[in-house]
């Protein structure tokens, strides 16, 4: 974090009730700054139906706001995420894709639904997440990888618009999270031996699968060993089931692997083995590339497809249609359409954008 951004700057501090952001909060108050704290309430759709943690977040986030002299504001922000959020979750995966909810939660709730309502007071906004930035010679500011591979979160933040990232402090995203929690520890923040939250965003430990359920239902149909085309059993609904997937299949004479969904036909489509070939790819489509910060040229790289720690080396081959084709160096495990493929420079520093893989 470059103190110098900060001076005389308004900031504003998306404080979830978290370890990261209450963090946040410490780190800015060490220099001496005294931001105007946000918790941006979004509960389940029905509260009878999930139970969700809310109440306790709020809690912890009013607690560490009042420790460190700061106000804070509760923003409402329930309705543009079901609206927005969720409905994209819907659309995609009824069409058979594999989406992202994290990552379209940043771009249109934290860096947008909050904006439109408090974050135009600001002039920076500030989050827990692990990712860093910085500006180049012509004064451009780019997101770049926190050092902790394992929490990076770039991927999460890859389709945020560039004047959303021009307002964005990640004022943790150079400590590991190791570090993180021993700062907690040691200031004696009242979360800091909270659990991380492993739920869909601002969701809580709501089970995705019964996100989906409670808005698609079930549509069963066929389940078909793609070599033999025989039966092999039922599904309950494609959306419940991505690429890649070979855990809580519940199909006997296993191990199986999901390979491909026939989205007209109501059809899943698996392998049998343990490593099939046919759950991996080496070169895949992807569409509507959106440049973080602005267009690069891009031919050798490194890319993920999924929250993971590592980064893949490939080759991007620019096409006429606006398409890019990326070929990976190995082949790559559960490449799916609807998953955004996160693009970074050779050395994964830079974080350059993503684009949602496409079906050839």
């Amino acid at each position: 974090m470059n103190t110098s951004e900060l001076n005389d700057k308004r900031i504003a501090v998306l404080l979830s009730g978290g370890v990261d952001s209450s963090v946040v909060v410490y780190e800015l108050a060490q220099l001496g700054l005294h931001p105007d704290c946000f918790y941006i309430k979004i509960g389940p759709e029905e509260k009878e139906e999930w139970d969700c943690t809310s109440e306790e977040d709020l809690e912890m986030a009013t607690a560490v706001a009042r420790r460190y002299g700061c106000k804070l504001e509760v923003v409402d922000c329930h309705h543009e995420y079901w609206d927005q959020v969720t409905r994209y979750t819907m659309e995609k995966v009824r069409s058979g894709f594999t989406p992202n909810p994290d990552v379209m939660c940043n771009r249109l709730i934290k860096f947008g639904a909050f904006h439109e309502k408090r974050g135009h007071d600001y002039d920076l906004i500030a989050t827990g997440h692990y990712a860093q930035t910085e500006i180049d010679a012509e004064g451009r500011k780019w997101l770049t990888t926190s050092p902790d591979p394992v929490k990076d979160q770039t991927d999460f933040l890859a389709q945020i618009y560039d004047w959303q990232l021009r307002k964005a402090l990640f004022p943790i995203g150079h400590y590991a999270k190791n570090e993180v929690r021993e700062i907690a520890e040691r200031e004696h923040l009242i979360n800091a031996r909270r659990k991380d939250s492993q739920g869909i965003c601002f969701l809580g430990q709501i089970n995705y699968n019964e996100y989906i359920r409670r808005y698609l239902g079930e549509c069963p149909g066929d389940v078909v060993e793609l070599e033999t085309g025989k039966r092999i059993g039922e599904h309950r609904g494609l959306w419940f089931h991505t690429i890649g997937q070979r855990k809580g299949l519940g199909f006997g004479g296993g191990p199986w692997f999901v390979v491909k969904k026939d989205v007209d036909n109501n059809i899943l489509y698996v392998s049998h083995g343990y490593d099939p070939q046919t759950a991996y790819k080496k070169d895949f489509l992807v569409h509507d590339f959106h440049y973080l910060t602005c267009e690069v040229p891009m031919r050798r790289v490194t890319f993920k497809i999924r929250h993971t720690p590592g980064y893949l080396p490939a080759t991007i081959e620019m096409l006429e249609d606006g398409k890019m084709m990326v070929h990976a160096d190995e082949p790559i495990h559960g490449v799916a359409p609807g998953q955004f493929c996160v693009v970074y420079d050779e050395n994964h520093h830079r974080c350059y954008g993503s684009g949602e893989i496409t079906i050839q």
